[in-house]
């Protein structure tokens, strides 16, 4: 059957039509972060280049036995044996291929029109190359709707094209996301430092690095900051490395002059990261500096007041205490959830930035879905 996605307003492009569209996707994808959106533009980017119904970039697994697609039109996420089907072929023989009559051809496996009841007529696929010439994936048009509705030999040459295309894009995008894993790994584990000296689980940076997360997108901040601050977050007790063991891990409440030393832990941490040039640890550098600073100017190391404590720094501190009071520490019992409520209450424009406490409280759901998901129990039980 025709499958209704088919749409009338797909046509073929004239020369200056397929400039102006790659100019425009170009424009797109560069201003894209995410592999899954790059992944899309360049699904969709193809299925214009042909005029097909479905586009699909697939990319290989590390170990070359799977392929898979996040973004697949008409499809939901999948992933296939990187030698199955009509794709799987394209790869292992590092060619093209073009068939119009699928159901004719021995190589097109059926089975997935069978289980979503869409036909599959017209297939283009192709390798995707980086730029050492290795195979990292492949594209694969499916069902041409324009003109005849058979793909031809000029389809394959422009799907090709957005194929190079796709594969020096992906290349970068995926090596950057890789950096930017690398580091966060890094982050956590060192901000984990800090934390197990004193005897703290590593799942207390999770769920800081989270809480940050859902507070900064439920004020209102940007996707790029609201992920910056999870990423440099988990950092923000760095400076307890240099928090003497009979201080840190004391079971007491602390002496004057041995909160006088805790309190140093705040600026040992700035110090640390604020001549890094990258801005992960830049925002790891103001949340480590900024974190135990208050509204009202009672906090420290510095007394900062108001609007004059970074916005990451009101942020985090806002996660860290709720953090820190519903967990158990050396020194004390984990709090029960209402007297943490009742205190974020009271402490409203005094300790917290009011705006923060009701984007808190607005997220409060989704934050005490990951204080379960995250909980000290679980990481025990995974550790044993």
């Amino acid at each position: 059957m025709q499958n209704k996605e088919a749409s009338s307003y797909r046509k073929e492009l004239e020369p200056s039509q397929i400039l102006e569209m790659l100019f425009d996707y170009v424009a797109r994808i560069s201003k894209e972060n995410s592999v899954d959106s790059i992944l899309m533009l360049l699904a969709d980017l193809g299925r214009e280049l042909v005029a097909a119904d479905r586009c699909t970039l697939w990319l290989l697994s590390e170990d070359k036995t799977q392929l898979w697609s996040k973004v697949a039109h008409g499809m939901p996420n999948i992933s296939i044996p990187s030698n199955s089907g009509i794709v799987g072929h394209a790869i292992r023989g590092n060619d093209s291929i073009l068939i119009n009559d699928a159901y004719h051809d021995e190589r097109f496996n059926p089975e997935v029109d069978k289980r979503t009841g869409y036909h599959t007529r017209s297939i283009i696929a192709l390798p995707v190359y980086d730029g050492d010439k290795n195979i990292i994936g492949a594209f694969q048009a499916i069902n041409k709707v324009a003109g005849s509705a058979l793909f031809s030999e000029e389809d394959v040459k422009r799907l090709k094209l957005a194929a190079t295309y796709s594969g020096s894009t992906l290349q970068t995008a995926i090596q950057r996301k890789e950096i930017e894993d690398t580091q966060r790994d890094i982050i956590f584990t060192m901000g984990e430092a800090g934390e197990t000296r004193s005897k703290e689980t590593g799942n207390h940076v999770k769920r800081v690095a989270e809480y940050s997360y859902v507070i900064a997108k439920s004020m209102g901040m940007s996707e790029s900051e609201a992920e910056l601050l999870r990423m440099a977050s988990p950092m923000h007790d760095i400076g307890k490395i240099a928090i003497p063991d009979e201080i840190l891990k004391k079971p007491g409440k602390l002496t004057e002059a041995e909160f006088e030393i805790m309190k140093t832990h705040a600026a040992v941490g700035y110090h640390i990261l604020k001549n890094s040039k990258r801005s992960i640890l830049q925002t790891a550098a103001i949340v480590s500096y900024q974190h135990h600073e208050k509204y009202n100017g009672k906090g420290y190391p510095q007394g900062l007041k108001g609007e004059e404590i970074h916005i990451f720094g009101r942020i985090t501190a806002v996660a860290d205490v709720f953090d820190a009071l519903g967990s158990d520490r050396v020194y004390k019992k984990a709090w029960a959830m209402d007297r943490i409520l009742d205190l974020f209450k009271e402490e409203r424009g005094e300790h917290f930035d009011p705006t923060l406490v009701d984007a808190f409280f607005d997220a409060l759901n989704t934050i005490d879905e990951i204080r379960v998901k995250f909980s000290d129990t679980k990481a025990e039980e995974t550790s044993e």
